[in-house]
């Protein structure tokens, strides 16, 4: 039954609804922070609405972007751990391409540690060390992004959790991808570092 086509739909749906909804956007908007893709980078996430001066805003962005997946997969996952799987990727697509906003949305990282923290926690943990060890290194998000999103699935393979770990494989390749342009800036020595308005 856990692997039933409606009941993953359904969990897909879920996980797409609870993704999609765009909080930098609307938090920003409702503190009279202005459009938040006029700021910055233009991205809807937590890195660009701390541009804004506005930590509190920023901590709120991430808290609840994180909690998208973490929530998607917990509540999916009492149809079964395939459907929670299903509602966790459906979520973190959600937040990528919310088709509120033309499916132009965030570039992943919170919602892809949310949805982590409800399979893995261990592996969750490992990932935000790996993001604070490269963060504080080299003052760059993107990057300790990148490093930390590449090398969770090595976490997972090596707790023997390889369904898991193929699945985040696939997920930190979009997060990637969502980050060619702060690639790019890396490459020329252009990118902005945290703390960094502008």
């Amino acid at each position: 039954m856990t692997g039933a086509p409606l009941v993953l739909l359904l969990a897909g749906v879920f996980g797409y609804l609870m993704g999609s909804v765009p909080y930098g956007l609307l938090l920003t908007k409702m503190g009279g922070a202005g459009d938040i893709r006029a700021i910055g980078s233009g991205n809807i996430g937590a890195t660009n609405v701390l541009r804004t001066g506005r930590k509190g805003l920023a901590a709120a962005t991430l808290l609840l972007d994180g909690l998208k997946g973490t929530v998607a997969v917990l509540v999916a996952q009492r149809w079964g751990a395939e459907a929670g799987m299903v509602a966790g990727v459906a979520a973190f697509l959600g937040h990528l391409f919310p088709v509120w906003l033309r499916f132009q949305g965030g570039k992943g990282v919170a919602t892809f540690i949310g949805l982590l923290f409800a399979l893995s926690w261990p592996a969750a943990l490992a990932c935000i060390a790996l993001w604070l060890a490269t963060a504080t290194i080299t003052r760059y998000s993107s990057l300790s992004a990148l490093v930390a999103s590449a090398l969770t699935p090595v976490v997972l393979a090596f707790m023997g959790d390889r369904s898991e770990a193929l699945v985040l494989a696939f997920l930190a390749a979009l997060l990637w991808w969502k980050h060619r342009a702060n690639i790019a800036r890396l490459r020329a020595g252009t990118e902005g570092r945290i703390g960094a308005k502008g």
